[in-house]
């Protein structure tokens, strides 16, 4: 499948996001799990581009997008204006179609949509348990967070903090 300019700019607010949390700027908590939602839905679109849901489901994800950029940006730029300006070009360089970030090649054949560059963990729980404890640890780990059901939920981010995310996280799985 080939790549869409949404998949780079995704990727590219992704990246902001990691680097914004690991310069010390607090993330608002909705936003790993917002990026976690677009990255589903542009994989729903690339399934059947065809589908008149696919096309809205596409439409709400840009849209979507567009906000949490609005707000990265936002403290991008509170940080510092050469930060800021750097990841500007790089997502008008994205929404041009360039790409930024290569696309891994390496990617798990079992597992479908796991954005480039970032590792991924699929934690499956016997028990339901509140949103917000797993929430908490993923944002102070910059990863981002996504629930396929109840029970189950999906890891993004740098390897090694997902593994520190889940070593935080083992006490849940015996609930």
């Amino acid at each position: 499948m080939s790549t869409l300019p949404i998949e780079q700019s995704w990727l590219v607010i992704a990246n902001l996001s990691s680097e914004l949390h690991k310069k010390g700027i607090p993330i608002p908590n909705e936003l790993n799990k917002d990026l976690g939602l677009v990255k589903s839905q542009i994989g729903f679109y690339k399934k059947d581009p065809s589908h008149p849901d696919m096309i809205n489901e596409m439409a709400k994800a840009d849209m979507s997008l567009n906000e949490i950029q609005g707000i990265l940006l936002s403290l991008a730029e509170e940080y510092d204006k050469e930060f800021y300006e750097e990841w500007l070009d790089k997502l008008q360089r994205a929404n041009r179609g360039e790409e930024i970030f290569k696309l891994s090649d390496t990617q798990s054949r079992f597992i479908l949509n796991v954005p480039p560059g970032l590792s991924y963990a699929k934690i499956t729980l016997r028990n339901p348990i509140s949103e917000d404890r797993i929430q908490e640890i993923a944002e102070y780990y910059g990863l981002i967070m996504e629930f396929d059901s109840d029970l189950t939920i999906a890891l993004y981010g740098e390897k090694p903090k997902i593994q520190l995310a889940l070593k935080e996280m083992a006490p849940f799985f015996a609930e």
